[in-house]
């Protein structure tokens, strides 16, 4: 059986996802007389023929033949609407539908949605919202926007483009082509943009036609199902309901799930049972404002749809994770690969709390690609075990000892240990926000770590005695130099071309004012305690900063972006040095 491909609209809060689903119920709804629409959990089914109806004019005009059942449109808010549809290695998500306020363009959870479907490799469209608030706009009573512009004046136009073209670069920014729907050349390489508006309709016709042919045209086997094969879906939702106690929301995505099936899914311990007592879907919607009950029940459910569990054993089922009938022979074996999968962590890293399993999947997916580890992935509230895990990791590297919290919070001692430990816990209910400032976190330690190692650790250096510059000739001795290579500064020891140790700079100065460090190309004044120029020092002589043979180590492989071609050079110089004395 082919089932309908399912849909995620995603988008910042205010641009109109809500206003879009909206629009598209309340058009199928006036055209039930052609099939009507069905509400399931988290989701709208709009059937084929209600598309075909709304789609008459734009179907007919590029002769397109539709052969899916109808769209699934999911309607979870947040980060969850897509982070919590998974199967193991991907989303069950087919396409999404990125809704975008044409007048204020991207915003945060605009890009956190682009991250999570450059993640999951999810093909998407751009529906370009609010198109009836630009200046001049005049409505027009069509759900087509092709015809809609048509009617409008050249300036209106012109002030469309404009702000098209500000989202195609926005996407170019992102790694994107795009292009406005009706200019696409290759469908497979360019983004969609489809202009629409929520309130009025226009551009509904569009949208729902560029997401069934593009579903229909490249998605193929993936809409394949067995229909009576044990139910297989995706939890996106546990709650409280009254007079049902815990309940799981459910995206099936094959087979059949009935009453009295015993269904399997992730907890944190491991899997957990539990048996189907109750199945419900909502109430269509056409009744839902005539109905005074939310749900009414059902034998069975089958894929693709949403629907309610109810049973005892569902507590402690993990959001995001997979829920599998256990007629299905291999539940056991796909439930553990999935928490292996979910879970699996690094020898050292940070580490990361996060409120379901798909938000761990996501993050970690999104860490991994900046070549971030992790060493603890967990759900819920930050503890004080992992404020110790985290400092633990101080002494492998500093940069890993860290806690990240996406959408969870912190218990009080915890709160304390981050205090007395001085471990940072980074918060965020955004995904691409949590990863920005930990980047910015990150980058800031390095650079702070950068600054205090180069005031301890010796650069490599080269400096030439300037003839007739002795000023002193012991206690110190003062006397003149070029720096030919690299740097030095005071407490640097230096050395001859043979590796004997002369002495350690005491200062640098430069027409009398003391200096920090002097670089290649500098002419300073030196001065050395202990030693007697005349003696252990002469004109012309060419001195070495002395180095340590591990610090040399350190140099060349740990901080090797600290050099440059010529301070390598250096560095190589004084590595065969130091050979001498061994």
């Amino acid at each position: 059986m082919i089932r309908q491909p399912i849909i995620t609209v995603m988008g910042h809060v205010d641009h109109g996802k809500t206003t879009l689903l909206d629009r598209i119920r309340s058009s199928a709804i006036a055209s039930r007389e052609a099939g009507g629409i069905t509400q399931h959990i988290g989701a709208s089914e709009v059937p084929i023929d209600v598309i075909n109806k709304l789609c008459g004019s734009v179907i007919k005009k590029l002769g397109v033949d539709l052969t899916i059942p109808g769209l699934l449109f999911i309607d979870t808010p947040g980060h969850e609407a897509f982070t919590n549809l998974r199967r193991r290695g991907g989303s069950i998500s087919d396409l999404a539908i990125l809704v975008v306020d044409i007048g204020k363009s991207f915003e945060p959870q605009t890009y956190e949605a682009i991250d999570i479907l450059k993640e999951y490799k999810t093909p998407f469209i751009v529906a370009a919202n609010k198109i009836d608030l630009l200046t001049g706009w005049m409505r027009n009573p069509t759900y087509s926007f092709t015809e809609s512009i048509e009617k409008q004046q050249d300036g209106v136009r012109e002030d469309l483009d404009a702000k098209l073209y500000s989202l195609v670069g926005k996407l170019s920014e992102l790694g994107f082509s795009s292009e406005r729907f009706d200019r696409v050349v290759d469908v497979k390489k360019e983004v969609s943009i489809i202009p629409i508006s929520a309130k009025t309709g226009e551009g509904i016709a569009e949208l729902l036609m560029f997401a069934s042919g593009l579903s229909q045209k490249f998605l193929g086997n993936r809409l394949n199902i067995e229909i009576n094969d044990p139910g297989i879906g995706s939890i996106i939702e546990k709650k409280e309901e009254k007079g049902l106690g815990t309940t799981l929301d459910v995206i099936l995505y094959n087979g059949t799930l009935r009453i009295n099936d015993t269904v399997a899914f992730a907890t944190s311990i491991g899997i957990g049972t539990a048996k189907i007592r109750a199945l419900l879907k909502p109430k269509a919607l056409q009744e839902m404002r005539e109905s005074s009950s939310k749900f009414y029940y059902v034998d069975f459910a089958s894929a693709a749809s949403g629907v309610k569990i109810s049973g005892s054993g569902l507590e402690d089922a993990l959001p995001g994770s997979l829920i599998i009938s256990t007629a299905n022979p291999f539940y056991e074996r796909d439930i553990s690969a999935e928490i292996s999968e979910v879970f699996s962590s690094d020898k050292s890293g940070i580490i990361l709390k996060a409120d379901t399993i798909g938000s761990i999947e996501a993050i970690s997916r999104l860490l991994k690609s900046i070549g971030v580890n992790i060493s603890k992935k967990s759900l819920g509230k930050v503890t004080k075990r992992d404020i110790l895990d985290a400092f633990s990791m101080k002494s492998d590297d500093p940069h890993n000892a860290i806690v990240l919290s996406f959408n969870v919070g912190m218990e009080d001692d915890a709160e304390l240990e981050s205090q007395a430990t001085g471990i940072k816990v980074i918060k965020a209910d955004i995904i691409y926000k949590l990863i920005d400032d930990y980047k910015e976190w990150s980058e800031e330690e390095k650079r702070t770590s950068m600054e205090n190692l180069e005031k301890t650790l010796v650069m490599p250096g080269k400096i030439k005695v300037l003839p007739n510059s002795c000023f002193r000739v012991s206690h110190p001795a003062v006397f003149g130099v070029e720096v030919s290579g690299g740097c030095i500064k005071p407490s640097y020891l230096l050395m001859k071309n043979n590796g004997d140790i002369i002495g350690r700079i005491k200062e640098i100065q430069n027409n009398g004012l003391g200096k920090q460090d002097a670089k290649k190309g500098e002419s300073v004044a030196i001065s050395i305690d202990g030693i007697t120029y005349g003696r252990h020092v002469h004109d012309n002589d060419i001195l070495f900063t002395f180095i340590r043979p591990e610090d040399v180590r350190a140099l060349k492989y740990k901080y090797a972006q600290l050099l440059d071609d010529e301070d390598k050079d250096l560095l190589g110089q004084i590595s065969e040095i130091n050979k001498m004395q061994t």
